[in-house]
């Protein structure tokens, strides 16, 4: 079975001069056209592809990689606008639309937006939408603390980033605990800080505990490197210039520290911080 606006393994079953026709089981032969087509592309031969309509609503087939699929959320820009709605670049030679009633607030050509693609069920065509709360689970989420997700960050907030989780559910990254910059429409990997009684999600850049030791310990390894096996940040330095200087929390730079010191790969002075030798 192959599904539209998503990518699938199909078999070669006719060559011809426009390309190769592919076994697309429920939907039918599906063109691949030649300029996708592999080199010495033979019958019976496994390609994975892409499917979507064309500007004649014909089902065919690529191996360009678009920047969402169905099911996906992603931040893509708008190129045009017409009566029909707003059409964004998602790296596909067709472009994507997003009508009129499935835009949160009206789009501008040159604008980034995050949206939804999906299948619309009256058209069967492929569509987006801006109108995210529309299609995020309103189930409980069901994620455990530490866990490492994907994140979409969505919009920003008084208390800092609303971000989609896993392309399902919705999370809160507080702003006082972000420690690098980042972007509205912005794809992070991330972590499950604490799963509230309400049902709402606490998100993490780092990890917790432990886990954030051994997620920082490669930077400063790699920043000590970089700067003749040195620095001269310590206990004592604010956390203000831990963070513009490393992009982390005093707390996690004493913890990495700590733990380095007791693995002999560091040594401390009033200087501040060397590689061992």
């Amino acid at each position: 079975m192959a599904d539209i606006g998503k990518y699938n393994t199909l078999s070669v079953i006719a060559l011809s001069a426009n390309g190769a026709y592919l076994d697309g089981g429920n939907l039918g032969e599906i063109l691949l056209p030649n300029k996708y087509l592999p080199t010495d592309c033979e019958i019976d031969d496994k390609i994975e592809v892409f499917i979507y309509a064309d500007s004649a609503d014909r089902l065919v087939a690529t191996t360009e990689r678009p920047k969402a699929q169905v099911g996906e959320f992603a931040s893509l820009r708008v190129k045009d606008t017409n009566k029909m709605g707003a059409f964004l670049d998602w790296g596909l030679s067709k472009d994507l639309l997003v009508p009129f009633n499935q835009q949160y607030k009206k789009m501008e050509v040159g604008r980034h937006y995050v949206v939804y693609v999906y299948v619309d069920e009256r058209t069967e065509r492929l569509v987006a939408s801006s109108k995210l709360d529309k299609f995020v689970d309103i189930w409980p989420a069901d994620y455990h603390n530490g866990q490492e997700v994907t994140l979409t960050i969505a919009a920003r907030t008084d208390l800092g980033f609303k971000a989609i989780i896993n392309h399902q559910h919705w999370g809160l990254l507080y702003a006082n605990e972000i420690f690098k910059p980042i972007r509205v429409g912005q794809k992070l990997t991330g972590y499950i800080k604490r799963m509230r009684e309400d049902g709402r999600v606490d998100l993490s850049l780092t990890r917790v505990g432990k886990g954030k030791v051994i997620d920082f310990k490669d930077t400063l390894i790699e920043y000590l490197n970089d700067n003749n096996g040195y620095s001269p940040l310590n206990d004592k330095s604010s956390p203000e210039l831990i963070q513009k200087t490393l992009g982390v929390s005093k707390k996690t730079f004493k913890a990495t520290v700590g733990n380095l010191l007791k693995q002999k790969k560091i040594i401390i002075s009033a200087e501040g911080i060397r590689l061992a030798k």
